[in-house]
């Protein structure tokens, strides 16, 4: 297969991975915390990397898609620390609910009770593993596709 095979694979899973994370965001009412909100940010470079890699050729696209992944899931697995108390969590993380929040509140930036979720608390979880971990397991799968596309690259 063509390293654009793998590319494209890794880059749709990304695009998969962010409509999850929107979709428990605005359709499940899941509000996500701040590591939450970090894990997406890979996601979101891989797929403009992953349309660039695959208009242009350039092996080293594939290459900075396999560094992106790779730093997702490190992202992921220390949310996944916080969860279980191995890792302090951010000094930004809170867990104050939305509907317990004043309007001043809320507009209030400063306070680092305005976000939604505590980083510490996994709002979903399926077999044992929270939406963080099955998180960095597919940034791991995904890294491994761009890995893989990078070494069929045959270009510069």
């Amino acid at each position: 297969m063509s390293e654009k095979f793998y590319i494209s694979l890794a880059t749709s899973l990304s695009l998969l991975l962010l409509a999850v994370a929107f979709g428990f965001q605005y359709l499940g009412g899941f509000e996500p915390c701040e590591l939450c909100i970090w894990q997406r940010w890979p996601h979101a470079i891989a797929v403009f990397v992953g349309a660039l890699a695959i208009a242009s050729s350039a092996r080293w696209l594939a290459f900075a898609g396999a560094a992106l992944l790779t730093a997702g899931a490190g992202i992921a697995f220390y949310h996944v620390g916080v969860e279980q108390g191995i890792f302090l969590g951010l000094e930004s993380c809170s867990s104050s609910p939305l509907e317990e929040m004043t309007g001043k509140e809320l507009l209030d930036f400063s306070a680092s009770e305005n976000l939604p979720q505590d980083c510490s608390q996994a709002a979903w979880s399926m077999f044992g593993l929270s939406m963080a971990a099955w998180n960095g397991i597919f940034c791991l799968v995904a890294a491994a596709l761009w890995s893989k596309g990078a070494v069929a690259a045959r270009l510069v």
